[in-house]
């Protein structure tokens, strides 16, 4: 019982490891030429063709029955999420630098829950200290991430990045105009928008199909398709952008497809069904801790007291989120509200009538049966 509930937890810092890692190598693999509409593609190409073994083999005899409308939802989640999220989102990269792409999706956590709040998918009710406790600390995660991009502080000497600080501020010191900046910030944004789209509609749609591996192969499916419509457009006489070829690139396809499209959609559909959208997102500044603790291990890249204040800061915004999801779940349904009197429950009682003649006299005795009651504590 104990692992059950711990599942959620872990399944979703397997996302933020998978995801952290994927910035990492995505940004190498770009900026050595991958084309991110064809990366996007054949990512979700991947992912599809990895997961139908799996969705036919377990969900042969449970899979719903596939509607008009749930194939509507499934081609806009394939359109929000693997093309326009993936599009946006790595181009923006290409324009600004992989800490600010990350550093933008933790507004990912603030959209889906307004959105969820609207859709009445979350509970929030501001006279309840754990709601406050919600919107507190996914504002608090939101501020930790920030202090990890904004505030820089000075430099905290670890054993392992000794001797390398000079070298790879050099390397990472990029030069990035404000016109580009601008550019690839609003894509990301846009991106991140899209995003959180993509988790409430997914979350509507595992109400009405509740087949996660069927939903995740198809949801891949779908983006696959569209996204190689919209690249045949935007790389019209580029046959080049096509090709595949031992490299980075093919290294991050497979490993996005894999990790971060296959297994990520699927463990956040188990999530959502168990803890809601909000709580799959809250988690997503967590890869900003990930990335930077990481980064100083593989990349020997040095941590600056911003980054560690922020790494606290999200902790305790995260811990303020679990702490308010943890107190609705253990609110009961059925209690009734003080001074509510519970429904009156109309039975027969039952009677059983017995006859006494004193003399002349004859009298009827009524026995009834009724069962012990406790009225306003006596």
């Amino acid at each position: 019982m104990t692992f059950e509930k711990l599942k959620p937890y872990l399944y979703v810092i397997f996302l933020q490891f998978g995801n952290a890692g994927l910035v990492i190598i995505a940004k190498a693999a770009l900026n050595h030429g991958m084309n991110h509409y064809t990366f996007a593609t054949y990512r979700n190409l991947i992912a599809a063709l990895v997961m139908a073994p799996f969705a036919l083999f377990f969900e042969r005899k449970g899979r719903p029955k596939l509607t008009f409308l749930i194939f509507l939802k499934i081609m806009l989640l394939g359109f929000l999420e693997p093309v326009v999220d993936q599009n946006l989102y790595y181009a923006g990269m290409k324009y600004t630098t992989a800490t600010f792409a990350v550093a933008m999706t933790n507004i990912i956590p603030a959209l889906t829950f307004l959105m969820a709040w609207v859709c009445r998918m979350e509970k929030v009710n501001i006279k309840k200290v754990h709601s406050i406790g919600k919107i507190v600390g996914t504002l608090v995660t939101v501020g930790g991430a920030m202090i990890m991009t904004v505030v820089v502080g000075p430099t905290i000497g670890l054993p392992w990045t000794k001797g390398s600080t000079t070298t790879h501020q050099q390397q990472s010191a990029t030069h990035v105009s404000p016109g580009d900046n601008i550019k690839g910030s609003m894509m990301i944004i846009a991106g991140c928008l899209s995003w959180s789209c993509f988790y409430i509609v997914q979350a509507i749609t595992l109400k009405s199909y509740p087949a996660e591996l069927s939903l995740t192969t198809l949801i891949c499916a779908a983006g696959a398709l569209q996204g190689g419509i919209v690249t045949v457009i935007a790389e019209k006489g580029h046959n080049e952008a096509w090709k595949l070829q031992l490299d980075a690139g093919l290294v991050t396809m497979v490993y996005g497809g894999v990790i971060c499209s296959g297994l990520g959609y699927y463990l956040s559909g188990i999530i959502m069904k168990a803890k809601g959208p909000v709580f799959v997102t809250a988690f997503n500044p967590l890869s900003m801790v990930i990335v930077a603790v990481l980064g100083s291990f593989v990349l020997a890249e040095s941590l600056n007291l911003g980054r560690v204040l922020g790494a606290v800061v999200i902790v305790m915004g995260l811990y303020l989120v679990i702490w308010g999801k943890s107190k609705d779940e253990s609110q009961p349904t059925s209690k009734c509200d003080p001074g509510e009197l519970p429904p009156v429950n109309h039975q027969q009682i039952p009677m059983t009538v017995t006859s006494t003649t004193f003399g002349k006299l004859e009298m009827d005795s009524v026995s009834i049966a009724i069962p012990p009651t406790k009225v306003n504590g006596k």
